[in-house]
């Protein structure tokens, strides 16, 4: 709901004559300053436990949306004040999340993680769904500062599920080891790390122009009714939600094979845009999201897999500041891909750079592997 709400309130609270320009800025500003809190309040949040690094980021987004939301309902909402608290409500992001996937972690043990990070997953796709088409609905009748509302009641629940949640091991409540826990940014330089959040980002990276790409594809080389854009995604949507599910379901741990299974299956889907008709790509980007939906629980679960409980936090406040940039990158540089290129060319070229990604990073991992055993 909250990716309507923002820019839909950023509409109505820009300055006059630089809409585009304010939207953007806004939307950036709800996530990018994760990115920053990540390098430099490293050192404070390193040894904070687990639990404490969801209650302090839902606190800030908590508090700063609903002061966005009670200036809109006073009429004393100007632009700054809004790109601001923006940025402050997304400053502990990154911590945040590192946070709650080392409860999930801590919760699910070695045989349970994949099955907690799937189901975290599963919700978030089926929030993708759902929420901006609530989203729509409810703006013809409210406010976008009362719909704010929602979205700093929700973190204010996550805070207190959080907080009531027990957790199989006690670390999770325990100050993590000082002397233990080196920068996540130093120890994502191991070979294991480093080749993880490369191909992540990277994979990312190259999803970025596909979202520049299907509605002009849709509008411009199939003259198609928006129904038909929206048709994509919630196949998309559906498929990615239904295989995050079963992945949850396995029994074997997460392994390099399958994520590299994952890069080429999605970057093969989206080949035949080039030169497939309508019904042939629909089919095709439904599977696509059927093949991308595990992604995420998967790599999280390699993640906490190589990487200790005591270090786990830093590691994936690094991961998320590494990796916030890259969808929005590639996003931007689809634009101009898509001018160049046309719409069909562009999602074709994204498909065959993840595939050539996979190819190449397959005989990577298997050296780093070898050189490990």
């Amino acid at each position: 709901m909250s990716t309507v709400t923002i820019a839909w309130l950023a509409v109505r609270t820009a300055p006059s004559g630089r809409l585009g320009l304010f939207v953007g800025l806004a939307l950036a500003a709800y996530t990018l300053p994760g990115a920053i809190g990540a390098f430099a309040l490293g050192r404070y949040l390193r040894a904070r436990p687990a639990r404490a690094l969801v209650l302090v980021h839902c606190l800030l987004r908590a508090g700063f949306l609903g002061a966005i939301v009670v200036l809109e309902a006073a009429g004393a909402l100007s632009p700054a004040a809004y790109v601001a608290l923006l940025a402050g409500s997304s400053l502990l992001a990154s911590w945040g999340t590192a946070g709650e996937y080392t409860m999930l972690a801590e919760l699910g043990g070695d045989e349970g993680r994949l099955a907690a990070n799937s189901l975290a997953s599963a919700q978030v796709w089926l929030a993708t769904i759902l929420g901006p088409a609530v989203a729509g609905l409810l703006l013809t009748r409210l406010a976008p500062g009362w719909l704010l509302a929602f979205d700093a009641a929700s973190f204010a629940f996550l805070g207190l599920q959080a907080r009531r949640t027990p957790t199989t091991e006690a670390r999770t409540d325990e100050p993590v080891d000082t002397h233990a826990a080196e920068s996540g940014f130093r120890l994502l330089r191991r070979n294991d790390l480093l080749g993880l959040i490369a191909l992540t980002w990277l994979f990312f990276f190259l999803y970025g122009p596909v979202e520049d790409a299907l509605p002009v594809y849709v509008a411009h080389d199939l003259h198609a009714h928006a129904r038909l854009l929206g048709a994509y995604w919630t196949s998309f949507g559906v498929g990615a939600l239904a295989s995050t599910l079963l992945v949850g379901m396995l029994r074997r741990h997460a392994t390099r094979g399958i994520v590299l299974l994952i890069v080429a299956g999605w970057g093969a889907c989206l080949v035949p845009f080039a030169f497939a008709p309508t019904p042939v790509t629909l089919v095709c980007f439904a599977l696509g999201g059927v093949i991308y939906g595990p992604f995420t629980p998967l790599t999280y679960a390699l993640f906490q897999s190589i990487t200790t409980t005591a270090n786990l936090p830093s590691v994936l406040a690094a991961r998320s500041a590494a990796l916030i940039v890259s969808t929005p990158l590639g996003t931007a540089i689809g634009g101009p891909l898509v001018a160049g290129l046309g719409a069909k060319w562009t999602l074709a070229a994204s498909g065959a750079a993840t595939l050539i990604l996979a190819a190449a990073a397959t005989p990577i991992w298997t050296g780093w592997q070898s050189s490990a055993s």
